[in-house]
């Protein structure tokens, strides 16, 4: 029974063990080498290719385990010849531990240290062992390489007194460490290096109050499913996205939503067969996505002190989002897509700021004009990022009943026209003109001038970006009613497309397709409606009628003069451009 039970254990070891290194081999070593081949791009199902690469695997690693045995079996007990192991797998903690706790660390001190480790681990306990079983010359030992005394593996530099194994950690970890805090000295770590450094170094700290920010971009189910099927087979692959799809409440595979969820639940799947590195990079060739994740936005904030007071307001802002949420319970999965949308916002003028910062870094004699090129791209991009700080905060204040209003008596005639002077530069660089449509008089409204000023502008700057260049006509109408006083901008665009009407008011919505659609932060509309409705109003937009769109937004007055009849002389301003 005894036999019996130590077989089963020792049988049990090498079967785990022969499969978690063949694993490792084909995952971290050869997959890697094989995916950056163009044929394999073509290849299509690639599980009898995994199996046989594992199976290959085990059978070299059997193989020379046995050899070893061979070499050193004799001479050495089991608990001896695993403690030689350690002894090599203890050469990486000098740049494991120094990668999580020094950020001084560079690629070149790892190498180093961990080639020397090597080199004496293999000198002062692989080589004796092997020369021990008679497999060496035992000279080697006993006068060392070459006759120098000084070299023997078990006294080097004549240092006595130590077991075998003590004496080989010493000098082995003393060269690792030595070298990898030396090498790593001579020059300061590259761009990519510290930004690797700040993610291990401080990464509670990053991670204590932050949630994960997803991919977001555009896939296909069937991509998706075809490349799962490569390197799974197609039954289990079909399998897996079954279940997936049953988990979401979706009636079949192709209703599943190709979101971030799709995504990541592929790249684990994937990352089981071929490793996690493999696996994101498989993902990456399919799907469209901007790689920029939360971690990446908080450690260039760090790194870049200009860009640390937008941190503290994207934080501040976060903070009302999240007090306004604890008091609605409703809006939680709102205040989760806030969040990931803010992210996806900064990434582009982040992603921007980053490279360019690397570029100069790494390239210290890049021409003058090249460096301020990069620097004026750099601030405007900074600008961008305090845009839409200001408009999120915004949106907090304004959401959250915080928002500032100064109440006056507005003429919204005369604002009306203060907005057309407004834009006007902006429209004649778009070779566009403006008609205004007003009456000769209005009641005047009880609100904030500026709130209203904010409204308006949003509307005619929208109209702007999507009028056709050198051609575009905007429309600003003001109606008066008994009651009510309209505003409504018109505009000779592409128009909103239906399925977006519904959504256009969201937060981070912007009308258009994604290949042409024009740059902002889609918080202008939201930001409008909101501030009409603190008025008593209401904006909308009116129905297509083949023209453009026409957004107009209707605000309550106390009382109105008898409107102008149809056809009646305007103000001469019903015809200015």
């Amino acid at each position: 029974m005894a036999f019996i039970g130590g077989l089963s254990a020792a049988t049990g070891m090498v079967i785990v063990e022969a499969i978690a290194v063949s694993t490792m081999v084909c995952n971290d070593l050869v997959m890697p080498l094989l995916l950056r081949l163009r044929h394999m791009n073509r290849q299509g199902d690639l599980t009898r290719l995994l199996l046989a690469i594992r199976r290959a695997a085990i059978v070299a690693i059997l193989l020379l385990g046995y050899l070893y045995y061979h070499l050193a079996g004799e001479a050495y007990a089991l608990v001896s010849i695993g403690l030689i192991s350690f002894a090599a797998v203890a050469q990486f903690a000098p740049a494991l531990l120094g990668g999580m706790y020094w950020k001084g660390g560079t690629r070149e001190g790892a190498l180093a240290g961990l080639l020397a480790g090597f080199a004496l681990w293999i000198h002062t306990l692989m080589l004796p062992s092997i020369a021990k079983s008679g497999w060496w010359h035992t000279d080697f030992i006993e006068q060392g390489p070459f006759g120098l005394a000084l070299l023997r593996p078990e006294q080097l530099l004549g240092l006595a007194g130590l077991d075998n194994l003590t004496h080989s950690l010493f000098w082995s970890l003393l060269a690792n460490v030595g070298l990898y805090v030396g090498v790593s000295l001579l020059r300061r770590p590259s761009a990519a290096e510290t930004s690797q450094a700040l993610l291990f170094v401080d990464v509670f700290d990053r991670t204590a109050t932050a949630r994960p920010v997803f991919w977001r971009g555009r896939a296909r189910v069937d991509d998706l499913l075809a490349l799962a099927a490569r390197f799974l087979g197609a039954a289990r692959a079909q399998r897996l996205f079954e279940d997936h799809a049953r988990e979401r409440g979706a009636a079949s595979v192709d209703r599943i939503e190709p979101d971030a969820q799709l995504v990541q639940f592929v790249e684990t799947q994937l990352a089981g067969a071929i490793g996690s590195a493999s696996a994101r990079v498989m993902v990456a060739s399919v799907v469209e996505e901007e790689e920029l994740a939360l971690d990446d936005v908080l450690r260039i904030l760090d790194e870049a002190s200009q860009l640390r007071r937008y941190s503290h307001a994207l934080e501040q802002a976060t903070a009302d989002l999240r007090a306004a949420n604890e008091r609605l319970e409703s809006l939680d999965r709102l205040k989760d897509d806030f969040m990931s949308s803010v992210t996806h916002e900064l990434r582009t003028p982040l992603t921007s700021i980053r490279a360019l910062a690397e570029l100069m870094v790494d390239d210290a004699d890049m021409p003058v004009e090249q460096r301020q090129q990069f620097l004026g791209i750099v601030v405007a991009e900074t600008e961008r990022l305090s845009r839409l700080v200001n408009q999120v905060l915004d949106m907090a204040k304004i959401e959250s009943g915080h928002g500032e209003w100064h109440d006056t008596e507005v003429d919204l005639i005369a604002l009306l026209r203060q907005a057309a002077q407004t834009v006007h530069e902006l429209l004649r660089e778009r070779g566009a003109e403006l008609v205004l449509d007003l009456p000769q008089s209005a009641p005047p409204l009880m609100a904030d001038a500026d709130r209203l000023m904010q409204v308006v502008l949003n509307l005619l700057s929208n109209a702007a970006k999507f009028v056709p260049a050198g051609r575009g006509r905007i429309e600003l109408r003001l109606r008066v009613a008994p009651g009510t006083l309209t505003v409504e901008v018109q505009d000779n665009g592409p128009g909103v497309p239906a399925a977006q009407r519904a959504l256009i008011f969201e937060k981070f919505r912007q009308g258009g397709d994604a290949a042409n659609r024009p740059q902002g932060t889609g918080l202008g509309l939201p930001i409008s409606r909101q501030i009409v409705e603190h008025f008593g109003g209401r904006m909308e937009l009116r129905p297509d009628t083949g023209q453009g769109a026409c957004f107009a937004f209707t605000l309550p007055c106390p009382s109105n003069p008898a409107p102008t009849p149809p056809g009646a002389p305007t103000d001469a301003a019903g015809d200015n451009r």
